[in-house]
């Protein structure tokens, strides 16, 4: 049966399907793909916009494998089955009092996926979700199960934690936990200019800062979240779904409607819905304070700058949809992270601006992300590996200074490349 992924922009025609429930079972079906010449690609939610999980072969989802491993507080960690949804996990910790760190706006892709193509949210000292974890246990080429950890394979490890499903299938997953927290959330619309001007102040002033900019205005929403010793003071359930449900994704995904049936109109529907969210404050659980529904469909391409980049690359998108040439629905969506040591993580050594790009599901995007592409790669910019972008090798190998690392280290652990697909080739080499 055909396979697609939740965009609908990448489809796949599998020969094989199968929904292993053990490591076992991964490593007997890699070993049974060997021997019949078939490449064999792991798939989670389908929320990635490439087709880095796109496979021809063996298509392995994740279903079976969500089992809890291990939940110790004392020591900080949990370990999962890799299948486990982001947002069972969240439920999970918070039955036992833990919490991740940080994490993305969207909870509902596979902790593989997640993890595997560098999901991040926003932070000032707290990276993305593959930076928290702390062991992995996949199945490699040859079958082999193994374990890695920074004191175990740590090459491995080095390279794994955002592997692309280059490298093996990771079947479970060790994150690093703490103590459930409190999250205080300030939203508010902010012009683009004060928020251009205060970027720097903004960043380092918040623990998690980020902005949405509505082009075709001058206007943005920016948000702002902090720990918080309480109380708790969540929305009502009247403001959540009216804010979140009613304006953020009903009254949004109709406007987004409109403007792909009347390009023109979308200029006046972006000033409209740059005013239709108020400000507004409140406090609750960590994942839910970070994460929303996202019900609108859309395909997206996100570049990683260094973070002194960030002002004038968005004055300069800002500039090219002023010219008039694009109609665009959807806000440009900017946030941080702090430098970290993962080979292929965006974030490798800097400190890092995110600047995404998003056009509404079935409205041509080619013009605008190609234009803003541009833009990005002047700023020496790195594409996130699940988003849409056309860099290839040797302008990755040039992005990372791992890079080449990586590419060894694939030879090495997968030489006849059972993990690879079409996408891989472009963005690894051969």
């Amino acid at each position: 049966m055909p396979w697609k992924n939740w965009a609908g922009n990448q489809t796949a025609q599998p020969r094989r399907v199968a929904t292993p429930r053990s490591p076992e079972e991964v490593s007997a079906l890699v070993r049974r793909a060997g021997a019949d010449g078939l490449r064999v690609k792991a798939v989670g939610a389908g929320h990635s916009f490439t087709a880095v999980a796109v496979t021809d072969g063996v298509q392995v989802r994740p279903e079976g494998l969500t089992e809890i491993r291990s939940v110790d507080a004392s020591a900080g960690t949990v370990t999962v089955g890799s299948g486990m949804r982001l947002e069972r996990l969240n439920e999970l910790l918070a039955q036992h009092g833990l919490a991740l760190t940080n994490m993305g706006d969207i909870a509902v892709q596979s902790l593989a996926g997640a993890t595997g193509t560098g999901t991040h949210g926003t932070g000032r000292s707290s990276g993305a979700l593959s930076g928290q974890i702390r062991g992995l246990e996949m199945v490699l080429a040859d079958g082999e199960i193994v374990t890695c950890s920074p004191d175990e394979n740590a090459e491995l490890f080095a390279g794994a934690r955002v592997g692309l499903g280059a490298l093996g299938i990771v079947t479970a997953i060790t994150f690093a936990v703490e103590p459930a927290f409190l999250l205080e959330a300030r939203e508010e619309p902010m012009p683009m200019a004060e928020v251009l001007d205060r970027f720097d102040e903004l960043s380092t002033e918040n623990e998690h800062f980020e902005f949405y900019w509505f082009p075709h205005t001058d206007s943005c929403n920016v948000k702002r979240n902090n720990r918080s010793a309480g109380p708790a003071k969540p929305l009502s359930r009247a403001k959540f779904l009216i804010d979140d449900e009613i304006l953020s994704n009903g009254v949004f995904g109709l406007a987004c409607k409109v403007g792909k049936a009347a390009p023109k109109a979308i200029p006046t529907i972006a000033r409209l819905s740059s005013k239709a969210l108020s400000a507004r404050t409140y406090t609750d659980a960590s994942y839910k304070v970070f994460t929303s529904p996202r019900r609108v469909r859309f395909v997206e391409m996100e570049y990683a700058l260094p973070r002194e980049a960030a002002v004038a690359a968005l004055r300069e998108i800002h500039e090219l949809v002023n010219k008039g040439h694009e109609y665009v629905s959807f806000p440009v969506e900017v946030r941080v992270a702090p430098s970290d040591d993962m080979w292929l993580s965006t974030a490798n050594g800097r400190d890092t601006a995110y600047i995404a790009v998003h056009m509404f599901r079935g409205t041509p995007h080619e013009r605008y992300f190609s234009a803003v592409e541009k833009i990005m790669t002047a700023h020496q910019g790195r594409p996130h590996w699940g988003k849409l972008h056309t860099r290839d090798a040797a302008y990755l190998a040039d992005a990372y200074p791992h890079f080449k690392d990586f590419t060894a280290l694939r030879d090495r652990v997968d030489p006849e490349r059972r993990f690879g697909n079409d996408y891989l080739r472009r963005v690894l080499g051969e």
